[in-house]
């Protein structure tokens, strides 16, 4: 095999088939992939590290398995590659930021280990927003990425180099992580599936914290049967992560066929209104359509404290942020700041030359938030808010299976546009955060295009712990669209 073409295509079963028959070696396939990626990563920007000795270890493991005719695993020589908040053990991890650019992490994120314990192949290390915050990728410390549907656009954020690298064909499924939609928003725009599962599904134990109640580990893939598999592989209870779910993991990828007929799908007012692209409003709503035709049921429901969600996502994200980073004072690890003459400015200088504007907007706004005097009017009263939040999906799925929504209010947008409007970059996340706030899971699958050729993603969001549910849906969308 040596069309780009057809390494971009190939498929988690597809690849684990071919290996298996001997049609090509794992170790052949690694490298096709790193010629996909040399072609095309300098226009996109997608990779901050490559890790080609770890990968060449691993695919000639499986070779190992093929050749001696014994059971190949579930991700058996699969290409993937990681979003830059994972730590990864003796590969640079930098999340981002000039504070880690050169941390050798001494042990393995959780779901990288299980992973690769899978059979996965790691081809490196992905582009993100510095401590994954942003929603275009434009605050990598190192460069932007770039859309593979369109260069001169972002890819979303923050892990915009995780959905390239799947839109572009240099990764059959990648991790991102997911603090208020950086896993759905960038599908969306890339054009690809994100899948953020339920807070606690996914062990965060490895990933670099942001907001620690906010963050998720979840999949990119071309299609939901590859998301569920990789999903399936990641999930369950893990003793390094205490806030991690001793909950049973269904086999996603057998509950996708069930029919989803009788099924309820709710569509809230909330979700459609100003602001709503309307090339965007009619790709979801055809979509919605599309789901009543498969026989679904369309309910209407309301989330009415979703008007408040902005607000109270940016006090949490920014107060949790606030707390997390304060490790990074240039003692222990990461950047020190040289020319320091006392232990005030060698904290000051250090924090200064190693983090972004964005981070430093961050960190101010939520030790603000946290400050004596501030704290009950901004982080207490948002944690009630985020209660409220929280009960009117409560409420919804009383009534529902499902919830529809758009992933995002418009299609991808240009480089350097919002960058310098920090509020309108943050409302492009105005239809994510609530399933953050409220650790629901969610999943973005493409549901169209617009005019200029730009993806439009459909959200659906599911119960706690229900993905299957919300799986099995999406994957009857998109056999159905397809």
């Amino acid at each position: 095999m040596t069309a780009a073409t057809e390494v971009a295509s190939l498929t988690i079963d597809g690849v684990r088939n071919a290996i298996t028959e001997r049609r090509f070696t794992a170790s052949a396939l690694a490298e096709e992939f790193y010629a996909q990626i040399k072609r095309e990563d300098p226009e996109i920007g997608a990779f901050l590290t490559l890790s080609k000795e770890r990968a060449a270890a691993k695919a000639a493991e499986i070779d190992k398995l093929a050749d001696a005719g014994k059971p190949l695993p579930p991700l058996a020589g699969v290409p993937v590659a990681i979003k830059d908040v994972m730590v990864t053990r003796g590969v640079r991890t930098t999340a981002g930021s000039k504070i880690l650019e050169n941390f050798l992490p001494p042990y393995d994120c959780t779901a990288v280990a299980r992973m690769e314990a899978a059979g996965a192949v790691m081809l490196g290390k992905l582009n993100c927003d510095e401590f994954a915050m942003g929603s275009s990728t434009e605050n990598s410390a190192y460069h932007p990425v770039r859309n593979p549907r369109d260069k001169s656009r972002v890819p979303g954020g923050s892990s915009g180099g995780s959905a390239a690298a799947v839109a572009a064909g240099m990764a059959v499924a990648t991790l991102g992580s997911d603090t208020g939609g950086s896993i759905r928003q960038p599908a969306s725009f890339c054009g690809v599936v994100g899948l953020k599962p339920t807070y606690g599904r996914v062990s965060r134990y490895g990933l670099i914290a942001f907001a620690s109640s906010l963050d998720h580990i979840g999949p990119f893939a071309r299609t939901v049967k590859e998301a569920a598999l990789v999903l399936r592989t990641i999930a369950g209870r893990d003793p390094m992560d205490s806030t991690s779910a001793d909950v049973p993991v269904p086999d996603y990828v057998a509950e996708l066929e069930k029919p989803v007929k009788g099924l309820r799908v709710g569509v809230a007012k909330e979700y459609f209104g100003a602001g709503l692209d309307p090339e965007v409003r009619a790709a979801v709503e055809a979509a919605i359509q599309k789901l009543a035709e498969l026989g679904c049921a369309v309910v209407p429901v309301s989330l009415p404290h979703t008007e408040y969600a902005i607000p109270t996502y940016y006090i949490v994200a920014t107060a949790e942020a606030s707390s997390n980073l304060a490790r990074y004072d240039g003692v222990r690890y990461g950047f020190r700041a040289r020319g320091a003459r006392t232990l005030s400015d060698m904290y000051r200088l250090s924090r200064d030359g190693g983090f972004g504007m964005e981070v430093k907007r961050r960190i101010m706004l939520g030790t603000y938030a946290l400050s004596a005097g501030y704290y009950d009017a901004y982080y207490l009263k948002a944690q009630k808010v985020r209660t409220l939040l929280t009960r009117d999906f409560d409420e919804a799925f009383r009534k529902v299976d499902v919830i529809a929504a758009p992933t995002c209010p418009t299609p991808a947008f240009r480089l350097g546009e919002k960058v310098n409007d920090p509020l309108a970059m943050y409302l492009a996340d105005i239809y994510t955060v609530t399933a953050n706030l409220a650790g629901i899971p969610g999943i973005s699958v493409p549901c169209g295009e617009n005019h200029e050729k730009l993806p439009i993603g459909l959200q659906l969001l599911g119960r706690h712990f229900d993905e299957a549910t919300m799986l099995r849906v999406a994957h009857a969308y998109e056999q159905a669209r397809n």
